[in-house]
This record gives C-alpha cells, structure tokens and sequence, in this order.
C-alpha cells in the first residue's frame, strides 16, 4: 500500500468539518473585493501613484496589476467589460507548445530533449492546417551549467524559449496579418539569485529578442492561462485599500488573502467579454520595457450558465491596438468554442498534442543514442541499480 488511507481519512474529515467556515468567509472576502474593485474603479492615475510609491519606499518586490498607462493605450475602468468583437476576415493563426525529456543519470546514457509542435492555420482558407515538430538533442557537455548539470527548472527554461523562437520561424513565411499564442504565461521564469543566473540571464537577452523580432514581422502575440490562480488585481485592491500607517507593513498584509482576480471577474464577465487591460507592477518588469512590457486582461471563454476564465498576456504593442486587442479576444473565444464544454484554444492543444514525448519515445531515442554509442565502440553503462529495481518490481519478489 502506498498511502495511508487511514491517516489520509481523518484529516480529510478534519478538512471537511472545516469547509463550510471557510467557503463563507472567502464569501465574504469576495464580495469586499468586488466592492473595492467598483469604488476604484475610476482612480486610475491615484492607483498608479499608490503602487509607485508602495514599491519604491515600502516593497520593491511588490506584484501587482497597475492601470494601463495612458501613454501606452487608452486607460480602461477597472470594472470594465468589453463586449466578443466580430471575428477577422482573414488571419493566420499559429500555436506552439512544447515537451521535454529532462536529464536522468539513472538511465543507460544521460540526454536531454526539448520538443516543439506548432500548428498553423490560414483563417478564410481551404488550405489544410500544417503542423511541424522542432526536436533538439542536448547531451554531452551541453548538460552542464556552472552549478553542474541541467534541472528541470533549466530545461522548461529552454522548453519556453524554444517554443517563441520557433514562433518567429514560422510567422516570417506565413501571410499576414498573424496572431500567435502559446500556453502559459509570456514571462520567462529562472534563477536570478545563483550561479545559474549567468544562463538565465542570455535566456532572457534571446527572448526580448524574440519578441521584438514578433514585433517588427507585425505579429499579434499573447500567453494564455488557462484557470489563472493569480491574484494580480486582488493585490492591486489590497495596497489600495490600506491606510498610511498600515502602509509601512504592506509586506506582511493580505486583508483579501484566499481570494483570486478569478473570483471577481467571474461575475462580472459575460461569456466572450474581456476585462480591463492591465500592466504588470513587478521588479522583473525592468526586463521587459517599452513596447516589449508585459500586460494582460481576463477573458470569459465560457457559456451562459458556464462562466470560464482564462487570462490572457500580451506585449505592450499588442496592448496598445485596438484592433489588435479585438482580434485577438475574437480568435481566442472562437478557438475555445471549439472544444465545446471544457473551453481550450483548440489549435494549442494541437500543439500540445504534437509536441508531446510519450515513455515509448524516450525509450527509442535513448536506444537510438546506445545503438550508435556501440557502433562507435564506445562503451555504455547499465541503468542505476535503483532504475532496475523499479522497472522489475512486481516481477520478482524476495522471498523470506
């Protein structure tokens, strides 16, 4: 038995006894935050001096949505809600999403694989979607960082960026005009703070790259999150409702901890509407400046009776057209429409649909790589005694 079902049982009843509380005080926390969301809803400019201020005396770590500043696209109410624009004549939409095989020193031969699938589609055309996978073999001394070889976290690292370079690749030859989109946030997430940071940071150098190059080919990019468990507004609601002398704590108070940005537009959205667009307040924001700065909105991709939220990152450039802004929520709904009751942009999940590495495929190119190792006369190793063990349990048992 893997588990202890018992231990298991009695805290489950311990949780349970505790939900009904809970579920009406996070009620009650809700409700507050819809309310603040309407009393600031048009203190734009105050709420951006607040934040300004909260970050450069009290919190320079401080995360938060902040309005959208006016040189950057028109100011929206923070309560607002913008109605499914109509679909664009013609487009190309391209998605990509990617896989990976990380590092395993218990393996016969240590390698790691990063998979790209991108899907591209001609909207107003007869033309088939066309669909292309990039592979990339990392072996050998491309393992090693400063710190010793590859982590997990590294190799999504490469994961995301691979998927945005291959972005670029495919929006230089497709007709214009083009909306691309990949799952997940747009902002790149590594070690800052450790030897690693050296890598992350030529990670990041490529990527503003990447998306200035969508920019100049004239592409429409965004992020998609699907389920958002980010509380970006909610924190924007708490600074503002706290006093000056509570200010000097800012760190350490959440009066709407538990609550989601989520839980408040979910009410307020009808299905195909989106949100206000926000920028992001944020000390990594200094990576991402000028017409590259990070946004976002909320968009309801459900159906009436069905609320469904998903948030939605974009560039400033893409912020600050409105005409790109209504394609791109037009496309999106449309894409998630598709997938019927479980709202997803279906041409993502296509994408992920190609990329994906199953344990079959693993164990081919890790034969692939041995086969050629002893062609080569180079000698191989056998997997860990542990991997063994694990691969032949339930197989043979030590009798006592």
């Amino acid at each position: 038995m893997a588990i202890n079902f018992q231990q298991v049982r009695e805290q489950v009843k311990s949780l349970g006894e505790n939900a009904a509380g809970r579920l009406s005080q996070l009620q009650e926390l809700r409700l507050r935050a819809l309310e603040l969301l309407n009393n600031h809803a048009g203190n734009l400019e105050g709420l951006r001096q607040r934040v300004r201020e909260v970050a450069q005396r009290q919190d320079p770590n401080l995360r938060c949505a902040i309005p959208c500043a006016a040189e950057i696209a028109r100011p929206e109410p923070l309560d607002g809600h913008f109605p499914l624009p109509e679909l664009p004549v013609q487009a190309t939409i391209v998605a990509a999403d990617g896989s990976q095989i990380t590092p395993d020193r218990h393996a016969q031969v240590n390698f790691c694989l990063i998979n790209v699938g991108a899907i591209q589609v001609r909207m107003g055309s007869p033309d088939p979607p066309q669909i292309t996978v990039s592979s990339k073999l990392i072996y050998d001394e491309q393992l090693y960082t400063l710190s010793g070889t590859l982590s997990e976290a590294q190799v999504a690292l490469m994961r995301d960026l691979n998927e945005r370079k291959w972005l670029v690749d495919l929006v230089k030859t497709a007709p214009a005009p083009v909306i691309t989109f990949t799952d997940g946030p747009m902002e790149l997430w590594g070690a800052k703070d450790t030897q690693d940071s050296q890598d992350f940071q030529r990670s990041l150098e490529e990527y503003q790259q990447v998306l200035a190059t969508l920019q100049e080919l004239g592409a429409t990019t965004a992020g998609y999150v699907d389920k958002p468990a980010a509380n970006l507004v909610v924190r924007l609601l708490e600074v503002a409702s706290l006093s000056e002398e509570q200010l000097p704590q800012v760190k350490r108070l959440y009066p709407l901890r538990g609550v989601l940005d989520r839980n408040i537009f979910q009410g307020l959205l009808a299905p195909g509407e989106r949100s206000a667009v926000f920028a992001i307040q944020s000390r990594s924001g200094e990576h991402y400046r000028g017409q590259l700065a990070l946004h976002f909105f909320y968009l309801n991709v459900g159906r009436p009776g069905r609320p469904w939220l998903a948030r939605v990152e974009i560039p400033a450039w893409v912020a600050a057209d409105t005409q790109r802004l209504d394609d791109l929520q037009a496309v999106l709904v449309r894409q998630c429409q598709i997938l019927g009751n479980r709202p997803f942009p279906y041409l993502i999940h296509r994408a992920h649909e190609a990329a994906v590495v199953s344990l079959e495929e693993k164990e081919q190119v890790e034969q692939m790589i041995v086969s050629e190792l002893y062609s080569r006369g180079v000698e191989v190793e056998d997997v860990s005694s542990k991997q063994y063990a694990k691969e032949t349990a339930g197989r043979t048992r030590l009798k006592t």
